[in-house]
């Protein structure tokens, strides 16, 4: 494979995590009769709806810190600091749908493996241009 290729697959992974999440929002709204545009009046579909909107709000910050983190240190790291986020993506997913109290620790595993990610990067990129100066 080329450069990056793993990051590649994980971003996809990723994004198809997305695209389930957005399923089972639909799958939601057809066991509570509830149509869109209504986003209310079920608390199992409004917690799905919840958790694809909370994965959406992280999408902007995980996939250029992998990208970047990738670039600037290692692509197999970075691929394997992105499968982390994604199965903290999924506990956080399953955990909430089942109870909102249950979704911490989904939580926490994606926030750090995405910290670890944006900061590793930003860290790499300050010190390059620090000791090469381009």
């Amino acid at each position: 494979m080329g450069p990056h290729s793993w990051v590649a697959l994980v971003t996809i992974a990723a994004i198809l995590v997305y695209v389930w999440m957005g399923f089972r929002v639909g799958r939601a709204r057809g066991v509570s009769g509830i149509e869109a545009p209504a986003m209310t009046g079920d608390p199992i579909l409004e917690r799905h709806i919840r958790v694809q909107a909370n994965t959406l709000e992280w999408l902007p910050i995980f996939l250029p810190a992998l990208w970047l983190f990738a670039i600037y240190w290692n692509d197999l790291i970075a691929a394997a600091l992105g499968v982390v986020w994604i199965i903290g993506r999924v506990l956080y997913a399953t955990g909430y749908v089942a109870d909102p109290g249950k979704r911490e620790l989904g939580f926490l595993i994606q926030a750090l493996a995405a910290a670890v990610l944006l900061f590793g990067a930003a860290g790499r990129i300050i010190w390059t241009l620090a000791v090469i100066g381009a």
